[in-house]
């Protein structure tokens, strides 16, 4: 590995993985080219240790801590973080806020559960994997990007006004819980009143 590929540790955004149920390796090897932190929920590590993916900090309840204490050494320097299936993700995000972390992609988090990121949203730049698709926050209420043509997913409170523009004309429309969007090639722009996540298959 050439060593521009070392960056200060939290620069890069971390890789918290909740599950991995419908997830290929191939999804998620492009987010650790640049040897980000790896969280993983205890749930799921048997299938991300069998990708050869290298682990940090494996969050757990007690008893699968005591009964897989032979981890620490197998994966040094790993390290268990106590956590419950009700809280690990808020104890994984406490854990990266604590370490200075500025960002994280979530691996396997439910895109129909958003709306709950949003208190984290002021303190951590969030992306969702979830089923083929990811999904990034905007925060701004203004959106360009360029995309390839396409089905877009777009996510917010339900009734907020959208305006959608791009080569195709401009588009006003109520958002739906999750609303879909065949956008063409070229730049598009999404405007909303507030907060709304932008989805795109990978």
């Amino acid at each position: 590995m050439s060593s521009h590929h070392f960056v200060k540790e939290q620069q890069e955004p971390a890789v918290f993985i909740l599950s991995t149920e419908g997830l290929a390796f191939d999804s998620v090897s492009p987010l650790l080219e640049w040897v980000p932190t790896v969280l993983v929920w205890q749930d799921c590590l048997d299938t991300v240790l069998s990708w050869g993916i290298k682990v940090d900090v494996i969050l757990a309840e007690e008893s699968f801590q005591k009964d897989n204490i032979q981890l620490l050494q197998e994966q040094y320097p790993v390290r268990f973080l106590t956590a419950s299936p009700a809280n690990f993700l808020h104890e994984g995000l406490q854990y990266l806020l604590a370490s200075q972390h500025r960002g994280a992609h979530l691996v396997g988090f439910d895109h129909s559960k958003l709306d709950s990121l949003t208190a984290e949203l002021e303190f951590l730049e969030l992306t969702v994997l979830d089923e083929g698709w990811k999904y990034y926050p905007v925060k701004t209420r203004d959106f360009k990007k360029w995309f390839v043509a396409s089905t877009i997913r777009i996510l917010g409170r339900e009734g907020m006004p959208l305006e959608v523009a791009n080569s195709d004309g401009k588009l006003f429309l109520p958002l739906f819980y999750l609303t879909q969007v065949e956008v063409p090639e070229g730049i598009t722009e999404i405007k909303g009143a507030e907060l709304f996540w932008v989805g795109e298959e990978v």
